[in-house]
């Protein structure tokens, strides 16, 4: 498996096998003769390296089972507990303490999780409310007027803690600011009337424009619903 020589000083030099398992099988066989630390020395081959490959090809010897460990009928009776209906929806927490106050012990609350875990169900356990799935808005504008988009800025003042906002409409097809304003306030009635004014000024039809904006409390309120409704514009907005 390895040749021997015996150089000119008279030490020992051992030729290293090229495959990784021929080394290290190089080393377990000197290493009844010289060692573990030197037979790892003469080959070159780093000691972490040869006892990670002891380990590895040791057989994983089975886990015994600890002598309080449920058994099948136990582990059962807990499952069946935690999927009643009066538990189904609780915290493993919260039903040991019930079952405690009511005089029963059936098992720990980390072996409640662990249980839960083993059947993929350590998970939010309440009945909570699913969100619905909000589809992200896609608006395509190929002329001038045909989709707005306008939000609210806050500006520092000239004084500290003073703040101006900055109302702007851009038109999405030329990037070009169609309305804007500023105020010493945010509110829906001075967005309706900067939509409205600008509305007039470029001329714009019913059922020609669509504005969209995030969910700002000014984008959504109902004076500025109701205006759009009323001129005929489609409203869009962010998702949540």
């Amino acid at each position: 498996m390895f040749k021997k020589s015996i150089s000119a000083a008279g030490d020992l030099t051992i030729e290293r096998p090229a495959r990784r398992g021929q080394l290290m099988n190089a080393v377990t066989a000197l290493m009844h003769k010289v060692g573990a630390v030197r037979a790892c020395a003469v080959l070159g081959v780093s000691r972490a390296s040869w006892y990670r490959s002891q380990r590895e090809l040791a057989a994983p010897q089975p886990r015994p089972a600890p002598p309080l460990a449920l058994s099948a009928e136990q582990r059962e009776e807990v499952m069946e507990t935690l999927h009643s209906p009066r538990f189904v929806d609780q915290a493993p927490s919260a039903v040991y303490a019930t079952l405690l106050e009511e005089g029963r012990y059936l098992a720990s609350v980390r072996t409640f999780y662990r249980l839960l875990a083993q059947h993929g169900e350590s998970r939010e356990r309440r009945n909570q409310r699913c969100h619905p799935n909000y589809a992200k808005p896609e608006l395509l504008a190929i002329r001038p007027n045909q989709l707005w988009s306008w939000d609210i800025t806050k500006l520092k003042g000239p004084v500290k803690w003073s703040y101006f906002y900055l109302y702007v409409i851009l038109d999405v097809f030329s990037r070009c600011v169609v309305g804007w304003m500023v105020a010493e306030r945010e509110s829906s009635t001075l967005a309706k009337r900067l939509i409205s004014n600008s509305y007039e000024r470029h001329g714009i039809g019913p059922d020609e424009l669509t504005l969209h904006a995030d969910r700002g409390s000014s984008m959504k309120s109902k004076a500025v619903a109701l205006m759009l409704s009323d001129l005929g514009v489609t409203k869009t907005h962010s998702r949540p």
